[in-house]
């Protein structure tokens, strides 16, 4: 991916980001008894994202931002101290005059993953993003003619920008952009939205959608492919398989961020076998963490934080459902904030770029 490109992908980062660290944040939390962590209607720039799309996800960047003491504001890089910026991004802003930090203020995203395993996930990952903020407009097209062009599709004009993966971006107003990557991006923008989404997953959004930060999943239409990795282990494959869907919330509360994570299975005994697979995991996942080899590997503090998450989690079953819920506390957060300081295990490279964490997330 040439550097010109790579930047512009920092467009990405307003929208794009968000939604993998929502997914990042997966492996973290999970929290109180089952029912709806924080039910409500979807928001309206949700309605905006095509119907078919199996992964959906939210995050509710201003409210985070007023947050100030929240941990989750803080792992998000949305409040405390200002991250320390890599070279690429810290020109992205000068160039463009947006900092998701400071000039976003909601994201919505939608993702199909790649269905070739030949195919270079990067390159055939669909990912559809509406972002609502401020958007200094002539400075972003300018920064994307700079190796893009236009494209014109009706009324509407459309920005492209080659690379690995192509993207491609479109103006809706003056305070909402909207982001495609992958095959094809720019007919991912033109497809209109959608008058109803499919009921299951509805039903999945209005559980969470009241959470300032949420993903859903409906795993029972993802790509065969993404299964081949368990291919030598069927018990796993067949049990992965069962899994119908995903459903994720982050609830900030004071200095707690309650994080839930709840996987729908096809029966009761896949969600009872579910419950005892993981919780030999987390067992697994202790004695790994005993051995000093795996601990030379990571700084004190994600040691630290591996170590608390292990043994704080809280796992529970109730009928097809499985949960996976965890309080995430300031001092849970250590790691993050060591990671944003630049901390790195002993045996790490001195030359290893410090990035902001979104931006890390993002992997640009």
């Amino acid at each position: 991916m040439s550097m010109s490109s790579r930047k512009l992908a920092a467009v990405a980062v307003a929208v794009l980001v968000c939604a993998v660290a929502a997914g990042t944040l997966l492996l973290y939390r999970w929290h109180r008894p089952f029912g709806s962590p924080k039910a409500g209607a979807a928001p309206e720039i949700v309605t905006q994202l095509p119907a078919d799309a199996p992964v959906i996800a939210y995050i509710d960047v201003a409210a985070l931002r007023r947050l100030q003491d929240s941990p989750l504001a803080v792992m998000l890089g949305l409040a405390g101290q200002n991250p320390q910026q890599d070279r690429d991004y810290a020109s992205f802003v000068r160039d463009t005059g947006f900092d998701y930090t400071r000039d976003l203020d909601q994201v919505a995203v939608a993702f199909w993953p790649s269905v070739s395993p030949k195919t270079p996930p990067q390159e055939d990952h669909r990912t559809l993003a509406v972002a609502e903020g401020r958007f200094d407009e002539n400075r972003i097209k300018a920064y994307a003619l700079r190796t893009g062009t236009t494209v014109p599709m009706g009324k509407r004009l459309l920005y492209v920008v080659p690379g690995h993966p192509t993207i491609a971006l479109e103006f809706r107003s003056s305070t909402e952009i909207a982001l495609a990557s992958g095959p094809d991006p720019s007919d991912l923008l033109a497809q209109p939205s959608p008058a109803t989404r499919e009921g299951i997953i509805e039903e999945r959004v209005d559980r969470v959608a009241g959470a300032p930060i949420f993903a859903v999943a409906r795993t029972d239409s993802l790509p065969a492919s993404l299964y081949q990795g368990l291919r030598g282990a069927p018990q796993f494959q067949t049990l992965a398989r069962s899994v119908q869907g995903l459903t994720f919330a982050g609830q900030p509360e004071g200095e707690l961020i309650h994080l839930t994570l709840d996987a729908e299975c096809d029966s009761v005994p896949s969600a009872i076998e579910l419950a005892t697979v993981v919780d030999s995991l987390r067992l697994l996942g202790s004695l790994a963490l005993a051995d000093p080899q795996t601990r030379r590997q990571m700084t004190k503090q994600q040691v630290a934080f591996l170590t608390a998450l292990l043994s704080q989690a809280k796992l529970a079953r109730e009928d097809r459902w499985v949960r996976l819920a965890l309080d995430v506390t300031p001092a849970l957060l250590g790691e993050a904030n060591a990671q944003a300081r630049g901390d790195r295990p002993s045996n790490a490279s001195s030359s290893t770029p410090r990035t902001p964490s979104l931006v890390s997330a993002v992997g640009l």
